[in-house]
């Protein structure tokens, strides 16, 4: 793991990491050289052979994060574009534009991409860039005083990182994401809960912590190898036909059925004890 500035990454229990949003004093609200390190932290968690499921939130008792930091944003990045960019014509200014914010998706997509799964415990102020973040999560929960809004038309702009894409397919409910798309209201954890945004809610951010560790714990005791390939091709699935993931299963599944963790896990279960597999 590189150094960090921007994020804590520990390990609670075996095979659980632990990562921290650090920037408590700022709300945990986001500018370019943390999306940057937080593809760094996501990318090298991925392939760790310690690690088999990640634990998200945000560090201090008043936010996940507050999303972007407009005020740096606006000094440097894809909010400066109109000044930086000033003595281009449109088309070449258009095209920076796109790179910059292909850079900043695909940090943000990193989360996904990890070939763990990750839950996303959250707490506080999850505005803006902090509803792009949870839904590439896996799994999300919260604590009680959680406020959502996804932030972006209230600063000029449609939500660019993933939210448009991503939360129509977390919940399920058009209606709903253009409601709170287009007002950029705020809403609270038992809304989140009602639509189905998280899976469930808690007693403040301790215990909501406490239930990610214990969820990931859970997962981490499973064989690593069954656990990926369920990520990678619920995820598959959800972008492609009901054909075309039947059909990727049994190219995954040709490799993958070939595991020592079958038996293992077979015979574990019918001897009734905890089966113990090999890192991946």
């Amino acid at each position: 793991m590189p150094e960090l500035q921007y994020f804590n990454v520990s390990l609670p229990v075996e095979y659980v990491a632990h990562v921290e949003i650090n920037r408590p004093e700022k709300l945990n609200s986001f500018f370019q050289a943390m999306w940057h390190e937080l593809r760094q932290v996501f990318e090298c968690l991925s392939i760790s052979p310690l690690v088999r499921a990640i634990v998200f939130s945000g560090a201090g008792a008043k936010a996940f994060t507050a999303g972007l930091d407009v005020q740096a944003a606006s000094q440097s990045g894809v909010l400066a574009a109109n000044a930086e960019h000033s003595n281009l014509d449109a088309a070449r200014a258009a095209t920076l534009i796109r790179r910059q914010l292909l850079e900043f998706q695909d940090c943000i997509t990193a989360i996904e991409r990890c070939e763990k799964p990750v839950i996303c415990v959250l707490h506080g102020y999850t505005y803006g860039l902090g509803i792009d973040l949870l839904t590439c999560a896996d799994v999300r929960i919260c604590s009680d005083d959680t406020r959502f809004s996804v932030k972006e038309v209230d600063i000029g702009l449609a939500a660019d990182v993933g939210t448009l894409s991503r939360l129509p397919k977390v919940v399920g409910h058009y209606s709903w994401v253009k409601d709170v798309c287009l007002t950029a209201r705020v809403f609270g954890a038992e809304e989140a809960l009602r639509v189905g945004l998280v899976n469930a809610v808690y007693p403040g951010k301790a215990k909501a912590v406490e239930e990610g560790i214990r969820w990931a714990s859970v997962v981490a005791s499973k064989s690593p190898v069954a656990v990926q390939g369920t990520k990678e091709l619920l995820n598959w699935s959800r972008d492609h036909s009901v054909q075309d993931g039947l059909r990727y299963t049994q190219i995954w599944n040709g490799a993958a059925l070939q595991s020592r963790d079958v038996p293992l896990a077979m015979q574990a279960g019918m001897k009734k004890r905890k089966p113990t597999f090999e890192k991946l």
